[in-house]
């Protein structure tokens, strides 16, 4: 992690060189990590964490974004009472180009495939 002091409204995050490709392809793993990223990717914005509509706990879904932070995919910030969280596309696309584009075109094919089974 980022070695500079942290107060207690910022968020510790790795640095684009502190990011591994195994930290990165976890987070992915989980079907909701992976919704939270699909969502990040289709407003291509900011959203705060109440936005998103997760069937978990609230500690749940607070245990998701910390793994999706620590393993350098997303940034969380605070704006006022919200946390903010966006896709950290140029450091994954530095590090690991076309990874992020491929496993969400993977995913949507596979929504669609299984809204098509239905």
């Amino acid at each position: 992690m980022t070695s500079t002091s942290v107060t207690s409204r910022e968020l510790e995050h790795p640095g684009r060189d502190e990011i591994r490709l195994e930290g990165v392809l976890h987070a992915l793993s989980d079907p909701l990590r992976l919704q939270i990223v699909r969502e990040l990717a289709a407003v291509d914005d900011e959203m705060s964490c109440s936005q998103f509509d997760l069937p978990v706990t609230k500690s749940t879904t607070t245990h998701h974004f910390r793994v999706l932070r620590e393993s350098g995919v997303i940034r969380q910030v605070y704006r006022g009472t919200a946390k903010m969280n966006g896709l950290r596309n140029g450091d994954l696309d530095a590090l690991f180009p076309g990874l992020l584009d491929s496993v969400l075109a993977a995913a949507a094919r596979q929504a669609a495939r299984l809204v098509a089974d239905d």
